[in-house]
């Protein structure tokens, strides 16, 4: 796997709001109603990153959780990177019944 280029990064991050690109990383914070909703996010995001075999670096206090995605191996932004940050997007929408 290998980095993606500038270009296709910027047009990855159109779709993915409130997600930035830092260095070598894209990052986003999220905010929730209290901790309870803060770990779930985080327990819903861990089962999708374990199917994609690639960990978030991420932080928690409280109601707020911040992610850093990067993929060490190839010192860049890659695919899965994206992939990751549109679950956790699906994660956070309000479901439709």
């Amino acid at each position: 796997m290998s980095s993606l280029s500038d270009e296709q990064i910027n047009m990855q991050l159109e779709d993915l709001a409130g997600w930035e690109r830092d260095g070598n990383s894209i990052v986003k914070s999220y905010h929730f109603g209290d901790f309870i909703e803060a770990i779930s996010f985080m327990n819903q995001a861990a089962f999708h990153a374990e199917a994609l075999e690639h960990h978030p670096e991420w932080r928690n206090v409280y109601n707020i959780v911040d992610v850093r995605l990067t993929n060490h191996d190839t010192g860049g932004i890659s695919s899965l990177d994206i992939r990751l940050a549109k679950r956790m997007e699906q994660i956070i929408q309000p479901k439709r019944f």
